[in-house]
């Protein structure tokens, strides 16, 4: 089929409802989100002989994994500096030290004996808190943290 009958169709009925999806459903689970969006985007007549990656360069899309990631910090930055602070402050612990790359605020991270407890919100988030860089932390609101942070995640995802 036609990229300007495809892409318009998938970009308006099929995506919302995956990056939605992507939030609630388990990491294990992921890879079957990502199928419909590579059979989607297989589908486009021109494009068959092109990587999954380049296909999405190519139509200006990204990975679903990078949708989760952002949609993961903004919750996270509304826990620790926005709007659900005070209800965010048992979630995390504040990693004090005076050897910080990147931010001056990190999280620490816990230690479990469950592999399941590795999946948790609160513990798949330090990691990639911890990678932002300190002016994407630092933004005084949650409109410029989203506008900081799209420039931070073309480069760290």
């Amino acid at each position: 089929m036609l990229r300007e009958v495809i892409l318009p169709l998938y970009s308006a009925l099929v995506r919302p409802h995956l990056e939605s999806c992507i939030q609630l459903w388990s990491p294990q689970h992921v890879e079957l989100l990502e199928r419909v969006q590579t059979r989607a985007t297989n589908m486009i007549r021109g494009m068959e002989h092109l990587s999954y990656e380049e296909r999405l360069r190519e139509l200006g899309l990204f990975i679903l994994q990078k949708r989760r990631h952002w949609g993961d910090l903004m919750a996270n930055f509304q826990c620790l500096k926005g709007a659900y602070k005070k209800a965010g402050e048992g979630l995390f612990t504040r990693a004090f030290s005076d050897r910080t790359r990147g931010n001056d605020f990190k999280l620490k991270e816990g230690r479990f004996k469950l592999d399941m407890t590795k999946k948790f919100f609160t513990l798949r988030m330090v990691r990639q808190w911890n990678r932002l860089p300190e002016e994407v932390v630092d933004a005084p609101s949650s409109e410029a943290f989203k506008a900081r942070l799209d420039g931070a995640l073309s480069i760290l995802v």
